[in-house]
């Protein structure tokens, strides 16, 4: 009668309890509710509902797979079992799951209504809880499900060699690890990525290949493109014809100069223009002289984004502040965006962007160094990478040009780093100070109006302090970064603090859509190269006023 009642006073519980573990490891769980709840504490940029649901999801994973690792060494190592201790546990758990998870998803609507506030967007729906924890539940069920299939392949192979070929315990995981290892990444490098990098690549091409409504081939002999041209038009790409095909007009830019104003020479070399970057550099130079482009004022060589793409409020600015004196020139390196291009080929930036800086410097030092005109260099994004990589350092930038604007620098540009590296101590990372030197760094372009009499820079970069492009990098993973100390950022929250993993993907994501805030945030820069220009090279009788009046123009021009 003993056994009996043991039975059915015990067992269902053995059972409830391997059935609970079947599905979820206790150590696993408890760091996954902790990395849940980290993730919905505030990065750099407010976030959708969606892709606060997709990170919260995504470090949950992470969480679990680290603590689910943790378990099994301590299982390995203490082989001692404690069911009783092991429910009140998992109950436990449970409550802390449902309370801790609701306090931090109120909280986490409470820092992102914050954060949109901080940064001039519109708020969050108060229904949007509800979807963000549909989309992490649903991220956690199928990362984990995978994760799961993973495990169960290596243990079928383990067990395979272990009645087959009657090889140790040890040694058939290891192998059943090492074969489903080698597959998975095969499949992912050698299928998925290759292949998204395929289509990616095809939609691109494609793309490359239209034209902007309303942008038409130009007929001025200042223009690559033309009839007169030796880049034709066809050859341009996208990105290249909508820099030659617009811009602002010799009377738009007459009103603003009150003086008589040039018409701009802007010059482009697309990928089908030649088949090298210097191939296609030596196009360039060779329009510039059929163009006129070294008898004008002011050179400016623009090292694009991924795309070929050149923000036109960089160009548009230049021109407003020489009334049309100028020669703006790009070169294509890619069709691909900046992030893609940065993963797949940095190596391809940084020769178009040393091909064609050389290429005009050289042509450019020829000429007398009194009548010469300024040489002006511009990079945006991975632009900017592509820029810093056509010097050796920081000595032979500052001297290799009359003015460098870069914008937006990624965590890889290896000059800023040392720049950084140097900074006068106690200056913030954000906002560096340099007593020597001839850098500046701002989140704040007015600050750049320079007192009459003081020594203009060589170089000026803007980066804001909630640019994820410019402060994400794999250090995040295990390391604290410095614009996280105080003081911070204007418009970095004060409850944003960093968790090891957690603020890595935050980050990661955060760059999706940094360029969906308002200007002077994230990675959108607008009006503000303006006053990077005005630091750097002012025309005669420029004065702060005009560059007010230039920025509220570029700012009405959208």
């Amino acid at each position: 009668m003993l056994e009996p009642s043991m039975s059915t006073g015990q067992e269902p519980a053995r059972r409830s309890d391997r059935l609970v573990r079947a599905r979820l490891g206790l150590a696993g769980a408890a760091v996954a509710v902790l990395f849940y709840c980290a993730a919905l504490t505030p990065s750099l940029l407010p976030r959708a509902w969606y892709l606060q649901g997709i990170v919260a999801g995504l470090t949950a994973t992470i969480g679990y797979g680290a603590g689910a690792t943790l378990g099994a060494l301590v299982r390995l190592m203490w082989r001692r079992r404690f069911p009783r201790a092991t429910r009140v546990a998992w109950w436990a758990l449970l409550a802390v799951a449902v309370l801790g998870g609701l306090t931090m998803l109120a909280l986490g609507t409470k820092w992102q209504q914050e954060l949109r506030a901080r940064l001039d967007m519109e708020p969050l729906a108060t229904y949007d809880i509800v979807r963000i924890v549909g989309v992490s539940v649903l991220t956690f069920v199928i990362l984990l499900g995978i994760a799961r299939l993973l495990r169960l392949g290596i243990r079928r192979l383990a067990r395979l060699l272990r009645r087959r070929v009657r090889v140790p315990r040890p040694i058939a995981y290891g192998v059943g690890l090492t074969v489903v290892t080698y597959l998975t990444v095969g499949f992912v490098d050698g299928f998925l990525v290759d292949n998204l990098l395929a289509a990616a690549d095809r939609t691109a091409s494609l793309a490359n290949g239209r034209t902007t409504a309303g942008i038409v081939a130009p007929r001025t002999a200042l223009r690559s493109g033309s009839p007169m041209s030796a880049a034709p038009w066809h050859s341009l790409g996208l990105q290249g014809r909508e820099f030659v095909g617009t811009g602002p007009t010799v009377d738009q830019l007459t009103a603003f100069a009150r003086r008589p104003a040039r018409e701009p020479v802007r010059l482009y070399a697309g990928l089908e223009t030649a088949e090298s970057a210097q191939a296609r550099a030596q196009v360039v130079v060779r329009e510039m002289d059929r163009a006129g482009a070294f008898d004008r004022a002011v050179i400016g060589v623009v090292t694009p984004t991924g795309t070929g793409w050149v923000d036109h409020n960089v160009t548009d600015a230049l021109e407003y502040m020489y009334g049309g004196d100028t020669a703006l020139v790009s070169m294509q390196y890619s069709y691909l965006p900046s992030w893609i291009s940065f993963l797949a080929d940095q190596s391809k930036v940084s020769e178009s962007a040393t091909a064609l800086i050389t290429a005009v410097h050289a042509r450019w030092s020829e000429l007398p160094a009194a009548t010469r005109p300024k040489l002006l260099l511009f990079g945006e994004s991975l632009g900017s990478f592509g820029t810093e990589t056509a010097f050796a350092n920081s000595a032979a930038m500052t001297s290799g040009a009359d003015g460098i604007l870069l914008v937006g620098p990624p965590f890889a540009n290896p000059i800023r780093q040392a720049l950084l590296d140097t900074r006068d101590p106690g200056s913030p990372i954000w906002d560096p100070v340099f007593t020597a030197g001839t850098v500046e760094f701002t989140q704040h372009p007015p600050d750049l109006r320079t007192p009459a009499g003081a020594r203009p820079p060589a170089v000026v970069y803007l980066q804001n302090s909630s640019d994820p492009i410019v402060w994400w990098s794999p250090e995040l993973i295990f390391q604290r970064p410095a614009w996280l100390d105080h003081p911070r950022g204007p418009d970095v929250s004060p409850d944003m603090h960093w968790y090891p993993l957690v603020t890595f993907w935050q980050t990661a994501v955060d760059q999706v859509f940094a360029i969906n805030v308002p200007a002077g945030h994230g990675h959108v820069y607008g009006s503000g190269v303006a006053d990077g220009w005005a630091a750097l090279a002012p025309p005669p009788g420029w004065s702060a006023a005009d560059t007010v009046r230039l920025r509220q123009l570029l700012d009405r021009a959208g």
